[in-house]
Formats: C-alpha cells, structure tokens, sequence
C-alpha cells in the first residue's frame, strides 16, 4: 500500500467515525495477531458479539472490517508479539485506543485446554471490556527504532566473534612455525600487524582459501560493526540519559546507549527494585515454612540484563566500591552470585542517577559504591 493510500484509508476512517459520534457506543475488539493474518472479534458495549472475522494483515481489509464493524470509538486490545506494534500503529491511526497484553500473565489468568484463533480473540476481547488486560509498557516509534539499531549492532559483532574463533581453530590445526606465530602475536591477531600475518601466512592449499574466505569475512563484518557505530553515536548524542549513564564505570558508549534505550523512560518505575525486576536481576525466591531458597535471575529484558552483566568487571577493574563489593561476594558465594549482585548495584545506581538527573559519583568522594 502506498503512503498516499494509506493517508486516504485513514482520513476517510476517521471523518466517517467523527459522523457517527454523537450517539455512537463503544466497541471493543480483541486482535489474535500472528504474521501473516488476524482473527478479529467485536464486542459492543453489553458484550454481544457484533462480527468475527479472520483477516489477511492488509491495511485496506482490516481498515475496512473495523470500519463496518465498529463505525463509533473503539478499544482494541493484542497480545505483545514481534510485529504487534505495526498491527497497534495501524489501529491507533485509525482512532483506536491500543493496549498491547502481557502474553505470560495472560495465560495465567485466561488457561484454557482449547484453544482456537476464534476463541483467543472473543476471550481478549471479554477481558477488555471488563478492564481485565495485564498491559505491558507500549515504547514510542523511535525508541522501538533504537532499539532495532542497537540489537543489530549486537548482532554484527556476535557474527564477528564467531568468525575470529573459526580463524583460531583453523590456525591451531597447522604445523608449530604457525602456531608460533599466532602465539607470538598475542591479542593483536586482528589488528592491522595481525592481519598482515595471515594475508601471508602459508597454509596448503584448502586450507589457506579457507583462512582468506575468512579474513574477508572478518574485514566485511568490521565496516558493518562501523557504520553501527556511526548510528549508535547519533543515538549516544540524542540521549541525555545515555550521556549520563556513560559516566557510570565499565559502560562506555554503546552499553550506554543500549541500557538507557531498553530503560526509556525511567518514570515508568515508581521504584529501582521495579527496574531491577524488569531487567531479571532479581533472583527467583522459594519460601515453605522457616526455610528460603534463593534460585536462578528472574525472566527479564535479556538485551538489559546482558549489558549489565558486560559492564561488571570492566567497572570492578576501576572503581574501588564496586571492586570490593564484588570480590567479598565472590569470595562467600562465588563469581557468578557477585557479579549478578553487582550488576543489580549498577542498575541501582543508575536508577538514582536517572530519576535525580545526575552524573555518577566516584568513589573516592563518598563514602560508599551507591
């Protein structure tokens, strides 16, 4: 659909529900959302099934069935999904109120041993009518947009990660005058001295096609990991809140940038321990009778949770509060129970930080890492 028809569709929606107003009731419609259709139902507002309908996940088709179907205001209400936001855009720019539902807490409040695309859709849209929806925070476009920017540059330097580890076993695999030579490099292999090296190392035949496919690989990877740096920049500079948390040791620009766009906006959190429970850093707690039992990090927003397990021992490494919090608990209950405790630390700092609008404190100006 072009942006000119789409602009038509929409304006033609919304004159025609601004006719229909003044006596018009309430419609609600529950969305089963998957990726290439929808089963759409529509309540009214004594809860009578208007129409359901399955629909291809084409504007004009599902702009027409609302249009028919609930021709006054309407609520509309999908679980969160990979593409739900573009069916939430679509439905909120034809005047729609959009709630997008928790998927877990869902089913633990609507199980049901038979399940169909039809009854999903009705049961969703009971549960709006009745205000029973567990929403789930709905992010701006641009966040959603920054979000996609830093996860590919993830994605970019995972890929490279696995090729520089194919580029070690390979050369591992060859006779000790090669072996020496990678050795004597060090961390250097792909530096521009190391890559040197392996343009002329010599390998048999197989085995050297293999090391250059590689290396072009390696050097492929490299401009892309560039041209997302060049994006994460213009993120870092957009974001008061990732210049802030960059003055927090062990987050330089892109954990930054990555950790203050999976937070967005830190009022959403009337409290830290609410932030530390969505980035899964609260460990899961089992309590029957006088005994407890503390077990693995709660489910959370891994992309949070990854960054901050990253920035802990770079943070450890500079700044003396947070260095001796970790190894006192790495010396009682381990390295993995520390840096988990530090990195709720960090995200309590960062909390404070945000909400106060402050730069970090070092810790040779106050008494404790906080």
């Amino acid at each position: 659909m072009t942006h000119l028809l789409r602009q038509e569709l929409v304006v033609k929606f919304l004159s025609t529900e601004t006719s229909l107003k003044g006596g018009a009731q309430l419609y609600f419609i529950g969305v089963d959302h998957h990726k290439q259709s929808s089963t759409m139902t529509v309540l009214d507002e004594q809860g009578r099934e208007v129409r359901t309908a399955r629909l291809l996940n084409i504007e004009a088709e599902v702009a027409a069935f609302v249009l028919e179907a609930a021709p006054g205001g309407f609520q509309a209400v999908l679980e969160s999904g990979r593409s739900s936001y573009v069916m939430a855009d679509f439905l909120r720019e034809l005047g729609g109120e959009v709630k997008l539902a928790n998927p877990y807490e869902l089913k633990a409040i609507a199980h049901a041993q038979i399940k169909t695309d039809r009854r999903d859709s009705k049961l969703l849209a009971r549960m709006l009518r009745t205000g029973m929806i567990p929403e789930i925070y709905q992010r701006e476009l641009s966040n959603r947009e920054a979000q996609r920017v830093m996860r590919q540059r993830i994605f970019w330097t995972r890929l490279q990660v696995e090729v520089k580890n194919k580029i070690r076993v390979l050369l591992a695999q060859q006779r000790e005058a090669v072996r020496l030579g990678v050795e004597a490099l060090q961390d250097r292999l792909f530096g521009k001295r190391g890559l040197e090296y392996l343009s002329q190392v010599a390998l048999r035949d197989k085995d050297r096609r293999l090391l250059q496919e590689l290396v072009a690989a390696f050097r492929e990877l490299e401009a892309h990991k560039k041209n997302s740096d060049g994006m994460v920049e213009v993120l870092y500079q957009e974001l008061p809140s990732a210049r802030l948390i960059d003055t927090v040791p062990g987050f330089g620009k892109t954990l930054s940038v990555m950790v203050a766009v999976e937070i967005g906006d830190v009022r959403r959190f009337s409290r830290a321990e609410k932030l530390l429970s969505y980035a899964g850093v609260i460990p899961s707690t089992h309590s029957s009778g006088e005994k407890t039992y503390h077990g693995h990090l709660k489910q959370g927003n891994t992309w949070l949770r990854w960054a901050l397990i990253e920035a802990v021992y770079p943070a450890t490494r500079v700044d003396p509060g947070l260095s001796i919090y970790y190894h006192r608990l790495a010396a009682r209950k381990g390295s993995n129970i520390a840096k988990a405790a530090t990195a709720r630390r960090l995200l309590t700092i960062i909390y404070r930080m945000l909400v106060e609008e402050r730069r970090y404190i070092p810790y040779s100006n106050k008494t404790s890492a906080a």
